[in-house]
């Protein structure tokens, strides 16, 4: 029995992620797309006529994934909900992260996609503006205005270019799923020890046995 379009465009994008995030989308050719699935390449073309279309249609599946997510941002109020926000992000970025690996390269062939990288860092910062703020309405934080801006600002890059640095420092296994929980683990630590010197109180404390925990 024939596969649906719609099935074999979803087997598509899901090898084609594994390769991507496994190699690095410059090293990853239709041709071997076609060979992993065991399709001819005039299939692969009659579902995405070009390799910029099967990256724009992951972004867009990562997009409306982290849309998801940013939108939890007012519901954080503690800090546990803040590590668990941050985690979350984390895990997100792991799952498509040849985005973030190869993101350079990737702007540099792709105008849509470099549109949509923009959006999404201002979405990012929104979000990251609106979690400090509730954690300061919720007496978590003691942040001023100014000092919001600046963290925002320091959460977003940390967070987009973790697993570069992740990359460089071990370039043969920090992108490898073996690698995943501890990365995931270390980028959310340091994101959230950007919150520590605005502790207020008992959550000074509370935040930094959490992140002594890991």
């Amino acid at each position: 029995m024939k596969k649906a379009p719609r099935r074999t465009a979803e087997r598509i994008l899901g090898v084609t992620l594994e390769l991507f995030n496994r190699f690095g989308e410059p090293n990853v050719s239709t041709t071997l797309i076609s060979s992993e699935l065991n399709i001819s390449p005039g299939n692969l073309y009659y579902h995405f006529p070009a390799k910029d279309e099967l990256v724009n249609a992951l972004f867009t599946r990562y997009e409306d994934a982290l849309n998801e997510l940013l939108s939890a941002a007012p519901g954080v109020h503690d800090v546990e909900d803040a590590w668990f926000f941050m985690h979350t992000l984390f895990e997100l970025v792991w799952q498509y992260r040849f985005l973030y690996r190869d993101l350079n390269d990737l702007l540099s062939k792709n105008r849509r996609l470099e549109a949509q990288i923009k959006d999404g860092l201002l979405h990012k910062t929104t979000a990251f503006r609106t979690v400090l703020d509730s954690l300061e309405h919720e007496g978590v934080l003691a942040i001023t205005v100014s000092e919001r801006e600046a963290t925002a600002t320091h959460m977003v890059v940390m967070l987009t270019w973790w697993l570069s640095y992740e990359y460089v420092r071990d370039p043969r296994h920090a992108l490898e799923p073996e690698s995943a929980q501890a990365s995931l683990l270390r980028g959310a630590k340091h994101v959230l020890s950007l919150l520590s010197p605005f502790a207020a109180g008992e959550n000074k404390a509370h935040l930094q046995a959490l992140l002594a925990a890991y």
